[in-house]
């Protein structure tokens, strides 16, 4: 495998046809410029996903378009202080996928060039891709039926039986 040369530092796993390098957020660089160097030279697309209690998933896809290889690079950072270096001196393609990291997951690229808001009016306050952001338009505005999405005693459509259709049919009597 490409990342033998890390040993226990990176954990390498497949999953549904995806094959996944955990790694630690000091040899975050260092696995991604080895990965580049070794074929990898397509830097798809990179992320976080909010995982409480403990912090964030940042994940990079990378491809190998020679030998029609893929490869997910993943490291944590905790919620306490979510800091990881910038990709962008070994992907230039990563700036603007940090950005928005940044700004939706709060996850902080030290390095990166230009780490300033990327989709958000000017004013936004918080992380809107983070589970504990708190929905504003629910807070603001009260659900405008009697109940709660999914409380209404109406009948499902699911449980009726289309017009014509005799009540014994499919049924187990």
């Amino acid at each position: 495998m490409i990342l033998d040369e890390f040993g226990s530092r990176v954990v390498v796993s497949e999953s549904f046809g995806e094959t996944t390098a955990d790694v630690g957020p000091a040899d975050w660089i260092e696995v991604l410029t080895s990965c580049r160097d070794r074929g990898y030279s397509f830097f798809d697309w990179l992320t976080a996903v909010d995982d409480p209690p403990q912090g964030f998933a940042v994940v990079a896809h990378l491809a190998d378009q020679e030998n029609h290889r893929r490869l997910l690079v993943r490291t944590h950072v905790p919620l306490a202080d979510p800091v990881l270096p910038s990709a962008v001196g070994v992907f230039r393609g990563a700036d603007w996928h940090e950005r928005e990291t940044f700004e939706m997951f709060g996850v902080v690229f030290d390095g990166h060039p230009d780490l300033k808001p990327l989709l958000l009016p000017d004013g936004f306050e918080g992380h809107p891709l983070r589970k504990s952001f708190v929905l504003a338009a629910r807070v603001a505005k009260t659900w405008p039926g009697a109940k709660e999405p999914g409380e209404s005693s109406a009948p499902s459509r699911r449980k009726m039986l289309p017009p014509g259709v005799p009540t014994d049919w499919g049924r187990n009597a």
